[in-house]
């Protein structure tokens, strides 16, 4: 009975499964010419749970480079950050704009 498939030889070893992460996106502000300065900071702070100088450091990025990352989430959480920050500068008549990319 040395073949029996009840065997303790033979027992299958369990494999541990690791849960994929999903995937990450960057949640970026676009410069305007029109958007001052201090409701891009204020919004950072409110948003991204920034300080006021991460935040400072953030809004100057976006000025002088164009954009700027202000977080990394994965993608539900990067796009409802995005529509916060959107339906914000709308409500205040700002034409600020936000986007999502892969990180």
């Amino acid at each position: 009975m040395a073949n029996s498939p009840f065997d303790s030889n033979t027992a299958l070893k369990p494999e541990v499964a690791k849960p994929k992460l999903p995937p990450m996106f960057k949640v970026l502000l676009l410069n305007d010419d029109y958007t001052p300065m201090e409701f891009v900071v204020e919004t950072i702070e409110r948003f991204f749970n920034k300080s006021r100088e991460q935040a400072t450091q953030i809004m100057l990025k976006v000025h002088t480079e164009g954009m700027g990352v202000c977080g990394v989430y994965p993608q539900d959480i990067a796009e409802t950050k995005m529509n916060q920050v959107l339906n914000h500068a709308k409500e205040s008549q700002h034409p600020l704009q936000c986007v999502t990319e892969p990180a």
